[in-house]
């Protein structure tokens, strides 16, 4: 009880200032730089989620916010704690696991590190006030495995909760097994949670696992791109989930078996063609097409692309420079409009608050997977990601009159 006390002294401490003011405002004669705008946009977004749970609350800070057109807004409102805890550690997760950098960037991870640890254990303790269930429906099968893969990407988060956290965690997880995934993208899910359970536990349903990779070969359609279900939509759910999931899964996977080989170099192979897609899919001002839905993931709809940054796999079509540039782009696109937040929590909307765009499963965690835009941030601030000079994308070098290669899509199988 001591030892609770005093960390939760030095958490309040150590964590005094107000949300998105962590990092320092540069003055204005300073360019500021790539890297210094991502992490205070990351700090801006992420500071009340993390440091609210590390205080124990989060349930008394976070709105009770749901879509216009919800479908059941008491049991959207209950998941959405997990649900914004899985959205948030599935982006930071790599940064934690980092390293060095510029004297301020460290001390902002230390506090990072001290509110995320302190989070989970909250988030994981029946005793908590923000101690969050798994059990209140399918949507939690979803939200676990956001976790998981924040966790897959991040062994930094295992090696430092406590062994009672990482006992609640996996009982947590394997707690998410009585759902039925739907038919879609949702096989990722039960697929991630079975992951994260063989690295960490040593107990897993290989079946749940060779189910989603079988059944996502069925739903492949050609030029890298997969069918979310039985029947294809123009979305983004192909990087909001799908090209990442599958990634990570298979990063895991072929480290156990050599059965899937063969489906994993296909996979790679469509890796690339859609990290190329995302790229012509950034428009000249960083904005992209408001298509498909769950478009209030804002800047979500480019999770793999940033995840294909971070893991170094960008093709050769796609130099680090031009990336980098059109991910800055998006990012500032999706966070510049003055009410993309609302007393510092992000509100529903592309652009802002735009309640309209809204689906009925979104509540006030949903927004939270646009996390997944700092995944790059995972990278030393020393990496070519970061060094290399930024260069215009494709549709900023074609708009602005610039002779460019033409895209031509792949008879990838």
């Amino acid at each position: 009880m001591k030892n609770k006390i005093l960390l939760f002294l030095a958490i309040l401490l150590t964590g005094h200032t107000a949300f998105g003011q962590g990092l320092k405002k540069k003055p204005a004669s300073t360019k500021e730089t790539d890297r210094a705008f991502w992490l205070k946009e990351m700090d801006h977004m992420l500071r009340p989620v993390l440091r609210s749970l590390a205080h124990d609350s989060l349930r008394l800070t976070m709105p009770q916010m749901t879509s216009i057109h919800v479908d059941n807004k008491e049991q959207r409102i209950k998941v959405q704690y997990v649900e914004v805890l899985g959205r948030v550690l599935s982006g930071i997760a790599p940064w934690l696991s980092l390293d060095g950098g510029s004297a301020e960037e460290i001390k902002l991870r230390d506090q990072y590190r001290v509110w995320t640890v302190q989070a989970l254990k909250n988030a994981l303790d029946s005793s908590a006030r923000d101690f969050m269930r798994f059990d209140l429906g399918g949507q939690q099968l979803v939200d676990a495995s956001f976790i998981a893969l924040g966790f897959m990407r991040s062994p930094w988060l295992w090696d430092h909760i406590d062994n009672q956290t990482k006992k609640n965690l996996v009982a947590s997880i394997k707690i998410t097994r009585q759902f039925r995934p739907a038919y879609s993208n949702w096989l990722l899910f039960s697929a991630m949670n079975e992951v994260f359970l063989a690295k960490y536990s040593d107990d897993w349903d290989v079946m749940r696992v060779d189910y989603a990779l079988q059944q996502l070969e069925q739903w492949y359609v050609g030029d890298g791109m997969y069918m979310d279900g039985p029947h294809y939509a123009f979305d983004y759910y192909n990087s909001y989930v799908i090209h990442p999931f599958l990634a990570g899964i298979m990063d895991f996977i072929q480290l156990k078996t050599k059965n899937y080989d063969g489906m994993f170099a296909k996979i790679k192979l469509r890796n690339e063609r859609y990290a190329i897609i995302q790229e012509r899919l950034i428009n000249a001002d960083g904005s992209f097409p408001p298509t498909g839905r769950s478009v209030i993931y804002r800047a979500a709809a480019f999770h793999h692309l940033a995840d294909m940054a971070f893991k170094r796999r960008l093709p050769g079509e796609l130099s680090e420079g031009q990336v980098k540039a059109a991910l800055s782009a998006v990012l500032k696109k999706s966070t510049e409009n003055p009410n993309t937040y609302e007393n510092d929590w992000l509100t529903l909307g592309m652009y802002g608050n735009q309640p309209g765009l809204g689906d009925p499963y979104n509540n006030q965690g949903s927004p939270y997977l646009c996390s997944v835009i700092f995944l790059p941030l995972g990278l030393p601030d020393g990496d070519s990601f970061w060094t290399s000079e930024a260069s215009d994308w494709s549709a900023r070098r074609i708009w602005s009159g610039q002779d460019w290669h033409k895209d031509q899509g792949k008879a990838i199988q």
